[in-house]
C-alpha cells in the first residue's frame, strides 16, 4: 500500500497553503527565529512523507519481485515490510497527534 500520487499532492498543496500564509505572516510582522523554524518543519515533513512513500514502492517491488520468483531472499524481504510497515505506523501516529492538538487548540477560547 504505497501512498498515491493524489495523497502527495494533497499534502504538498497543504504544505504550500502552509507556506504562503507564513510568508504573509512575516511580511506583516519582524522576522523571527520562528519563521526559520517553520520552514524546517515543512521541509522535514515533506522529506519525511518522501521517505515513507519510498519506503512503500520498494516494499512493494520487493514484494512483486519475490512472487515472480526473480528473489528468493526471504529475510530481506521481511526486513523491507517491517521497515515500511514501522514507518507507516509512526507517520499515523505523528497524524494523530498533530490532529489531537488542533482538536485541543480549537477548543480553547478566546
Amino acid at each position: 500500500m504505497s501512498i498515491q500520487a493524489v495523497g502527495l499532492k494533497a499534502y504538498s498543496n497543504a504544505l504550500g497553503n502552509f507556506m504562503k500564509a507564513e510568508q504573509a505572516t512575516r511580511a506583516t510582522a519582524a522576522p523571527t527565529a520562528s519563521g526559520v523554524q517553520a520552514r524546517s518543519f515543512t521541509n522535514t515533513l515533506s522529506e519525511s512523507l518522501t521517505k515513507v512513500n519510498d519506503m512503500q514502492t520498494e516494499k512493494s517491488q520487493m514484494i512483486q519481485a519475490f512472487a515472480s520468483g526473480e528473489t528468493q531472499n526471504v529475510h530481506e524481504l521481511m526486513i523491507t515490510l517491517q521497515k515500511a510497515g514501522l514507518a507507516v505506523n509512526m507517520t499515523s501516529a505523528v497524524r494523530n497527534k498533530v490532529m489531537e492538538a488542533y482538536k485541543e487548540l480549537s477548543r480553547i477560547q478566546f
